[in-house]
């Protein structure tokens, strides 16, 4: 186990194919503890490829990477008691209230007095007054927060949110962004894949672009803008956007 200095996810030189598709190609990350990372990247990038690499559900052709200091070949075991995985769709059973859901979770984790730790996730994320119904009632923000709840049960340092607000609506996706950084402002380190350039700008420390299979860029919001110069319109300078740094480094898709 390393330091608690050390990045709480480190990756070195990851490769994966499947047959002649290259997916990573010698993919470089380091995530510090506490922070919000954001990997952005087009459909097909290798983001998912990633986090299922970090969270050891496949093993990658090449490279290392740990997390928590556990490396996630040797020590897999340790890699998947510490951490989270909330994927692209909400991990939540429909005839089950929220608060059962929440238990449920608890007793599997082995986790004392499963009951109160319900009570107190319920009251973190808002959903007190819902956690006596079933979660087929509930709208998609409200599925997705009891989510991300039920995966810190067991006190996970590191959550990987892959997509986390795909196919909800503006003010689903707010409730939910609010949550991440909740998270982060509690000490957690989140890894979250998203393809919404306005979730990277709003969420996270820092933003790393996966682009045919590597990282070509990693840095602060402001140090990204810094890559493009500022647009004069009608005199006035305009700074980049994060949309215009990641199309001006990835290029735009071509309308067929």
């Amino acid at each position: 186990m390393t330091t608690a200095t050390a990045p709480a996810i480190h990756i070195t030189g990851l490769e994966k194919s499947y047959k002649k598709l290259h997916v990573l190609r010698g993919v470089d990350l380091d995530v510090e503890r506490g922070t919000i990372v954001a990997l952005l990247g087009s459909n097909g990038a290798g983001k998912t490829t990633i986090i299922k690499a970090l969270s050891t559900l496949l093993t990658t052709d090449a490279g290392s990477a740990s997390v928590n200091g556990f490396d996630v070949k040797a020590d897999a075991a340790d890699v998947r008691e510490s951490i989270s995985l909330t994927g692209q769709f909400a991990a939540v059973d429909e005839i089950l209230t929220g608060r059962e859901n929440l238990v449920l979770i608890a007793r599997l984790r082995h986790q004392a007095d499963p009951g109160t730790i319900a009570d107190d996730l319920l009251e973190r994320f808002s959903l007190t007054d819902a956690g006596k119904r079933r979660v087929a009632t509930y709208s998609g923000g409200m599925r997705r927060r009891l989510d991300i709840a039920m995966s810190l049960i067991g006190h996970p340092s590191v959550i990987f949110l892959d997509e986390p607000t795909t196919g909800l609506d503006p003010e689903a996706r707010i409730e939910v962004w609010n949550s991440v950084k909740e998270l982060a402002a509690g000490g957690t380190t989140v890894l979250l894949t998203t393809q919404y350039l306005e979730e990277a700008e709003h969420l996270a420390d820092r933003i790393a672009i996966l682009h045919e299979g590597r990282i070509i860029v990693n840095g602060t919001l402001a140090e990204l803008k810094e890559l493009l110069p500022p647009a004069k319109v009608e005199y006035i300078e305009k700074q980049p956007t994060l949309e215009d740094v990641f199309f001006a480094l990835v290029g735009r898709k071509e309308a067929k």
